[in-house]
């Protein structure tokens, strides 16, 4: 009774998501864009620290995600600019922010031209929240 008493208490502190979501996050997997692949495949894969990619946390799925400190990189293309777009991932910021979440924005010009500098920042912001 104690033990599944505590078992409970560590559920309830898990962040919940969507169920309805993952499979969209599995067809995003599956269609990733030539930078999410880049990010992953030359950096994220193999770092010490374990990233999930396209990870349903809550009500959204965001790109890249490390439990263990809390941070969720985003690459944003051309529509995360325009109005709606930058309105609708200010929002979530703000959502996954108050669940204790860094949220990292990256444009695919940034991968694409300072792969490098991306990835340093990554590994700096990384090892501030360790």
């Amino acid at each position: 009774p104690e033990m599944s008493r505590g078992l409970g208490d560590v559920y309830k502190r898990q962040i919940k998501y969507n169920g309805d979501l993952i499979s969209r996050a599995k067809e995003l997997r599956k269609n990733s864009t030539p930078q999410e692949n880049h990010l992953w495949y030359d950096f994220l894969r193999l770092y010490p620290l374990k990233f999930q990619r396209q990870k349903v946390i809550g009500n959204y799925i965001v790109d890249f995600y490390c439990n263990s400190v809390k941070i969720a990189i985003e690459i944003d293309g051309s529509q995360h600019y325009e109005d709606d777009g930058k309105k609708y991932d200010d929002r979530r910021t703000e959502i996954l922010e108050k669940r204790g979440i860094k949220v990292l924005r990256f444009s695919n010009y940034e991968i694409n031209q300072s792969f490098h500098e991306v990835c340093e920042k990554i590994d700096y912001e990384v090892k501030q929240r360790a």
